[in-house]
């Protein structure tokens, strides 16, 4: 597995499947190097990206593997290499969220990751607030 920036040419396979935020705001984060785009050979087996929090703290917004290569650790090579370089960009705290209904909660809890707080709104499940130190 290959853990490498998104480029252009995976624009199409992440507005595909990402249909969380705009296409255009996909493009973006190509550009500014916010995307990673996760490899098996040639073949894209997911992706992550992020943001900031507060413009400040760097904030995983999107973890995806695709269904037949979740449970091989794929999932924690990525966080790790991703806290990786943000230590290495001077940062000493990273942040995340998932939905209460998840099992993602208890992934990022076993990667150190700490309760910070919740979001509730009206037409979505409570959101978790993760938090950890570098």
């Amino acid at each position: 597995m290959r853990i490498e920036l998104a480029a252009e040419k995976d624009y199409k396979y992440i507005v595909e499947r990402d249909k969380h935020i705009p296409e255009t705001l996909v493009a973006m984060k190509i550009k500014g190097k916010e995307i990673y785009i996760l490899k098996d050979g040639d073949q894209e087996i997911g992706w992550m990206r992020y943001s900031y929090f507060w413009d400040s703290i760097p904030f995983m917004n999107m973890l995806r593997i695709e269904e037949a290569y979740r449970g091989n650790g794929i999932g924690k090579q990525v966080v790790l290499y991703w806290e990786g370089i943000m230590r290495q960009r001077g940062f000493t705290q990273v942040m995340t969220s998932t939905q209460s209904n998840e099992d993602a909660q208890h992934f990022y809890r076993k990667m150190g990751y700490r309760d910070a707080g919740c979001l509730l709104l009206e037409t979505q499940p409570l959101e978790i607030i993760l938090i950890k130190n570098l």
